[in-house]
């Protein structure tokens, strides 16, 4: 049965008296959010990796395509397995049992004596991805104060883009490897992290919101004692919690998915669309696809030397660390509106930049230098203002959008549209760059952030997400945001269908 939807989910819209960041809540959520450097790393080193499987063992670029892309599509699986099983096992073993599935994956991969075999252990690596994402922003939620929440959630994104950077600098520093060795090196260091993660959990505690659920409340108190400021700020925190899990306790998780999806009320259907809204436009941006083919796009543009090749991901990886950073440490200062408007609208700039580029050395016998730069420097651009908007943000939203009831399998819901985006962008965007050029790509990402950033102009407020997670019903600002997300997605249709016409005539 269907609890009262008109509840205001106490614990996310009581104020807190929280005023400054308890250190031990830190640890944990750095500890809980390196599960995130897995998908970071994976992205990085693969994006060298890649290119040297397919001079290795001869594959197409459909085969490269599936390769990139498998990781990305399975971790579905895992993002909407997490949000039960983290509710079964609790929060701290679901990471857990993310690290090893991941650390599993790495070692097929690494090991692998075919393509086959290198293709299931992509399946099970990104299994282990699919769990990693969903739990580091969910523990990290519910283990946060909300003074403190947007930096803290923000931290899986600042994981993902260490992680990458690192798996671009082992693809520099590996490249002189002998071909057969070299990718296998680079893939099988993956299981480093995983087993560093596994180990971290044990300074972790468990979530208190899961141990109030399972009424294990002394417990719970004694964890708020080590995350909160004051004991004042730990029994303010406690009585939240309990109050929220004893709203719900007809509820303790059965039927989540039929809330979800069979019968939703009309707030929950709202939540709902905003959660994968946002997700779905965080991978149609194309940032994974271009980081993941940076080496394809630049060695199309005239650079085959490797070093030179992977040089250039270590500065794009330098250049977007620096920005997601900032973004974290800013995100509570400034809100989240300004900053996704700032990135939306820097990447529509820089991705007309990088088409420009990658058009004039199309076909071009004499690669001019001024294009090369110039597409060089677009793409670090491009990184650096999705790490400063929609990179970060989209996991603060997703972990903070949904009552505390429906938090877990709703996140992972939202998670496994992002995975699931990703992994369709990744295996087509080489497909659709050979008919259309790099050019003509990056010209549609470009479209599709402008009709982003106009949207987000117009209609995107902090003020929804407050009315959303408060439970309201009634609350304008609700309304806001879905009517935001279903013109963006007609607008994005109406501009592939212009952009399709357009390829034609040429």
């Amino acid at each position: 049965m269907a609890v009262n939807t008109t509840v205001q989910d106490t614990e996310s819209a009581a104020p807190t008296t929280q005023t400054r960041l308890n250190r031990f809540t830190l640890l944990c959520a750095l500890l809980a959010s390196t599960t995130s450097i897995l998908l970071g790393f994976d992205i990085g080193v693969m994006s060298g990796a890649a290119l040297l499987i397919k001079e290795d063992m001869g594959i197409s670029s459909v085969q490269e395509e599936i390769l990139v892309g498998t990781l990305n599509v399975f971790s579905l699986i895992g993002s909407l397995a997490s949000g039960k099983t983290s509710d079964l096992i609790g929060r701290r073993y679901t990471i857990v049992l993310s690290a090893i599935t991941f650390l599993l994956g790495a070692l097929l991969m690494g090991l692998a004596p075919s393509f086959p075999v290198l293709l299931a252990g992509r399946v099970v690596a990104g299994i282990g991805v699919g769990y990693a994402l969903m739990i580091a922003p969910l523990y990290t939620a519910e283990l946060s104060p909300a003074m403190n929440r947007g930096l803290l959630t923000s931290l899986p994104e600042v994981f993902i883009t260490l992680g990458i950077l690192l798996g671009y600098i082992t693809n520099y520093s590996l490249t002189g490897l002998p071909p057969n060795i070299n990718w296998r090196i680079m893939l099988g260091l993956a299981a480093v992290p995983a087993i560093g993660i596994g180990l971290g959990v044990i300074a972790m505690p468990e979530s208190p919101r899961w141990l109030a659920m399972k009424g294990r409340a002394s417990e719970a108190k004694q964890v708020l004692l080590r995350t909160s400021s004051s004991p004042e700020d730990a029994e303010l925190r406690l009585q939240e919690i309990v109050a929220a899990v004893s709203a719900d306790d007809d509820f303790r998780g059965k039927g989540v998915w039929k809330e979800l999806l069979l019968k939703p009320t009309p707030p929950v259907k709202r939540m709902l669309i905003s959660a994968i809204g946002i997700n779905f436009f965080m991978q149609a941006s194309g940032n994974d696809a271009v980081i993941y083919y940076c080496p394809e796009i630049f060695k199309a543009a005239g650079i085959h030397n490797k070093k030179q090749l992977f040089g250039v991901n270590v500065i794009m990886g330098f250049a977007k660390s620096s920005f997601v950073l900032l973004s974290a440490l800013k995100l509570d200062k400034f809100g989240r509106r300004p900053l996704l408007l700032l990135g939306s609208t820097g990447m529509a700039v820089s991705l007309t930049g990088l088409g420009v580029g990658s058009m004039f050395l199309h076909g071009s016998t004499k690669k001019p230098l001024w294009a090369i730069v110039l597409s060089i420097v677009a793409v670090c651009a491009d990184v650096s203002f999705f790490s400063i908007g929609l990179g970060p943000i989209t996991w603060v939203y997703s972990s903070e959008i949904f009552p505390n009831r429906l938090r877990a399998q709703g996140s992972s819901l939202a998670i496994s549209v992002n995975r699931l985006v990703s992994g369709v962008v990744s295996m087509t965007f080489l497909s659709i760059s050979k008919k259309i050029t790099f050019a003509g790509m990056f010209y549609v990402l470009a479209g599709i952030m402008v009709v982003d950033a106009r949207k987000k102009i117009r209609t995107f407020s902090d003020e929804s997400t407050a009315a959303i997670r408060a439970f309201n019903g009634g609350d304008e600002s609700v309304w806001v945001v879905v009517r935001m997300v279903w013109r963006q997605t007609e607008d994005m249709w109406r501009l592939m269908d212009r952009v399709a016409v357009i390829t034609v005539a040429f």
